[in-house]
């Protein structure tokens, strides 16, 4: 049960109902409870009523929800749920780290051009660590592992190679394009972008 209650499975949208964030159960019962938040019942894209936490509680539980068990009985999780006060869509960058280069990169390795499958590319320092280069945006950028392997400790012209475009810090872009479905959940689907 704790299990359930700390995974990030719930979508919180803003009050115009734009993707904003992804909270676990925990999270998105303290924000009910506390009114800050209503559930979204999904029962199809027809079907989505607003529920305050107080008919939350007696919400049925379907045979497809998850649930945890109190003295009261069983609680429906909710997969969405709506920031009562809250109307903006926040702007924020990816994080710098191998997930945020790769989105940038768009997956091509940034010396052959080649789309590459997650296991064949890693980053790779443009001027490497070793000769002062330092882990920035403008420092990295997505490669094949067997490109990164043969220009080693080497500047790119050293090792007779070129970048396709110069890399640069990603542009800031709403939040909803960062929040991501990795438990697959249907109802989160008609909320976020393909």
């Amino acid at each position: 049960m704790s299990d359930i209650l700390h995974k990030t499975t719930v979508l919180v949208l803003n009050r115009n109902w734009q993707a904003i964030h992804a909270k676990t159960p925990a999270d998105a019962f303290c924000m009910m409870a506390s009114g800050a938040a209503t559930g979204l019942d999904v029962r199809g894209e027809d079907s989505i009523l607003p529920v305050k936490w107080e008919d939350w509680l007696k919400l049925p539980v379907r045979e497809e929800d998850l649930a945890i068990q109190t003295p009261r009985g069983p609680i429906r999780v909710p997969t969405v749920i709506v920031a009562a006060n809250y109307a903006k869509v926040p702007v924020c960058r990816p994080r710098l780290g191998a997930r945020g280069i790769w989105e940038r990169d768009g997956g091509v390795c940034q010396y052959t051009g080649r789309k590459l499958a997650p296991h064949e590319g890693n980053i790779d320092h443009i001027v490497p660590l070793s000769r002062g280069g330092r882990t920035t945006w403008e420092n990295c950028v997505l490669s094949h592992r067997e490109v990164n392997s043969k220009k080693g400790a080497r500047l790119p012209q050293e090792a007779g190679l070129s970048l396709l475009r110069k890399p640069r810090v990603p542009k800031a872009m709403p939040a909803t394009a960062f929040i991501r479905n990795p438990h697959g959940i249907r109802d989160w689907r008609m909320f976020l972008q393909s």
